[in-house]
């Protein structure tokens, strides 16, 4: 069960000052290499009988700097708090990353971090933060010999088939649609949420009615192609062979993530659904017409019954 966790979106509304081990990053995906630096915190705080807390930035600075508002994200900031939030944290901070924290000096910085959180520890990697990413390693170790903290660096070695994970990594396999290496890094299946939507109905024509899902603009999709998934409608549990793609034997133009739920005959409209992706059947192709594209649908049915019924 997710445990309930404190959330805010800042140090200052941050109401209740009590030691507190922090780790500062951006997390994206929660991937098995931060989960397994986390978990190391969070069972040290647990220890130590203080709070655990995570400070991730919103949107990444990465993007602030470069201006860059594409597909980018693994996670939605949601779903990376309730991930966080899985692994036992007591407060998670999506601290809102702007121009005016961009130029905030890493001074004050750790002013505020001392002021609201009573800082005992802080965990991270490479730290590289405030004004001109003047906030580094050897900024925050002078900081805390003054005021009482320590500095944690921890970089994860966690590997998968002999590899680093990161989420470099993992956006690389989503990018592809590896999803083998894609959920191996992250110790769970990649999903993705969103409402359902109604299209254009062409699915109904051919026998293969399928629920179309409004995703975030910002999230990452998967590569162009047919996928086999997990279908969520609240804790019901569907198969679906999904369509990631511009459906070009009908003259699509957008990119659109629509998923046919074997067994299934209901009106989802306005409904939240979750897909997980188990694995790529093949790439998006163009078919001669409807017929061979029927024909083409009706395989890639029986494999997703084959692998997940």
């Amino acid at each position: 069960m997710t445990q309930q966790i404190v959330r805010v979106n800042s140090l200052a509304e941050v109401s209740d000052r009590q030691p507190t081990y922090l780790a500062l990053g951006s997390f994206d995906g929660v991937h098995l290499g931060h989960q397994a630096v986390l978990q190391q915190m969070i069972d040290q705080a647990q220890t130590a009988g203080v709070r655990s807390a995570v400070l991730t930035f919103f949107p990444h600075p990465k993007r602030v700097l470069s201006g860059d508002h594409g597909r980018y994200y693994i996670n939605t900031l949601e779903d990376r708090v309730a991930l966080l939030a899985g692994l036992g944290v007591d407060l998670v901070i999506t601290h809102l990353f702007d121009e005016r924290v961009r130029t905030t000096r890493a001074a004050d910085f750790v002013d505020q971090l001392v002021s609201f959180l009573d800082i005992r520890q802080i965990w991270g990697g490479d730290f590289a933060f405030g004004y001109r990413r003047e906030g580094d390693v050897a900024f925050l170790q002078r900081e805390g010999a003054k005021r009482g903290f320590d500095v944690r660096t921890v970089e994860s070695l966690l590997t998968f088939e002999g590899s680093l994970v990161s989420s470099s990594r993992v956006r690389q396999g989503i990018n592809v649609g590896d999803f083998y290496d894609v959920n191996g890094c992250l110790g769970r299946r990649h999903a993705l949420s969103g409402v359902v939507f109604k299209g254009d109905q062409r699915g109904r024509t051919i026998g293969f009615p399928t629920a179309n899902l409004a995703v975030w603009e910002e999230l990452l999709l998967p590569a162009n192609g047919v996928y086999a998934a997990t279908a969520w409608l609240g804790e019901r549990r569907y198969v679906a062979a999904t369509n990631v793609g511009v459906r070009p034997t009908v003259n699509g133009r957008e990119r659109t993530v629509e998923a046919y739920l074997i067994d299934f005959d209901e009106e989802i409209y306005g409904q939240t659904m979750r897909l997980e992706f188990e694995w790529r059947i093949r790439p998006e192709q163009r078919f001669s017409g409807l017929d061979a594209l029927r024909a083409q649908i009706e395989q890639d049915v029986d494999e997703v019954k084959r692998g997940l019924l």
